[in-house]
C-alpha cells in the first residue's frame, strides 16, 4: 500500500482555491475546517478559513457569519472591540441551529493590516475615534473586500444565506458579489468600558445597527444574540 497521503483535487475559482480540510473540536461543537487560498488585488496570497457545521451543501437561508480576523481580541484578549465575542456568539448560534458557516477572512484591522491597526489604536488612545484614526493615517474607514467569501460559499454549495452581522454594508457587498442574502440577523454582545466608545463610533459613523449606550455607566447596552440581557442562550 502506498504511504503517500491522498490529497483531494483542488477546486479552482477565479480568485480562490481550496487547499485543505480537517475536523476540529471546539467548545461549541465539531466544525469542518476548510482552508482556501486567494489572490488579492495586489497579487498577494492569503489563506482564509471556512468553519463548516453540519451539512451545508444546497443549504437555503443558512446562517453564515463573514468574519474578519482580529488578532488583538481573538488571540490576546483585547477588550477594545467586540470581535472575539461576535465570533464565538456566531459559532454557538450555528452549532445550535445544526448547520451553518463561519467564513473567516484574513484581513486584519478592517483590511488595513496589523501594524496600521496598532498605529490607529495609538491615535485612539489620544482621543480620536476609530474612523478619524484611520483617516489621520491616510487610510480608508473600511478596506475589506469579500470576493473570497463569495467564492468559498459557492464552493461549499450554499444556495442562500442569512448573514449574521450588524453591518448593513456587508449585506450589500455580498449581494453585489452574487450571493443570495435572504435576511440579516444581528450578533449583539455586551459592551465593556473599553469597547463602548468604539461601538458608538461604529453605530454613529459607520451605520452599524447597534443599540444606543445604556444610561448608567458600566451597564451593558447590547444583548447577547438569541435572547434578552442575561439570557444564557
Amino acid at each position: 500500500m502506498s504511504s503517500e497521503m491522498h490529497v483531494p483535487e483542488r477546486v479552482i475559482r477565479p480568485h480562490t482555491e481550496w487547499v485543505a480540510s480537517a475536523e476540529i473540536p471546539t467548545r461549541f461543537g465539531t466544525f469542518s475546517t476548510q482552508v482556501f487560498e486567494s489572490v488579492d488585488a495586489d497579487g498577494a496570497r492569503k489563506e482564509h478559513v471556512a468553519l463548516v457545521y453540519g451539512d451545508v451543501s444546497g443549504g437555503v437561508a443558512l446562517p453564515v457569519r463573514v468574519h474578519s480576523e482580529c488578532m488583538t481580541s481573538e488571540v490576546f484578549g483585547s477588550l477594545k472591540c467586540d470581535c472575539r465575542e461576535q465570533l464565538e456568539a456566531a459559532m454557538k448560534l450555528i452549532a445550535k441551529r445544526g448547520a451553518g458557516v463561519i467564513v473567516y477572512l484574513r484581513q486584519e484591522g478592517r483590511g488595513i493590516g496589523l501594524a496600521n491597526k496598532i498605529r490607529a489604536y495609538d491615535l485612539q488612545s489620544r482621543g480620536h475615534d476609530t474612523v478619524d484614526a484611520n483617516r489621520l493615517l491616510g487610510l480608508p474607514d473600511d478596506a475589506r473586500e469579500y470576493h473570497a467569501a463569495a467564492d468559498m460559499l459557492a464552493h461549499l454549495g450554499v444556495k442562500s444565506i442569512v448573514l449574521l452581522t450588524n453591518n448593513p454594508a456587508k449585506v450589500s457587498a455580498m449581494r453585489e458579489l452574487g450571493v443570495t442574502v435572504t435576511g440579516r440577523e444581528p450578533v449583539l454582545v455586551p459592551a465593556t468600558p473599553y469597547s463602548a466608545g468604539y461601538l458608538d463610533a461604529k453605530r454613529e459613523r459607520m451605520q452599524h445597527l447597534l443599540p444606543a449606550r445604556a444610561a448608567h455607566a458600566g451597564e451593558p447596552f447590547l444583548r447577547a444574540v438569541g435572547g434578552p440581557p442575561g439570557d444564557a442562550e
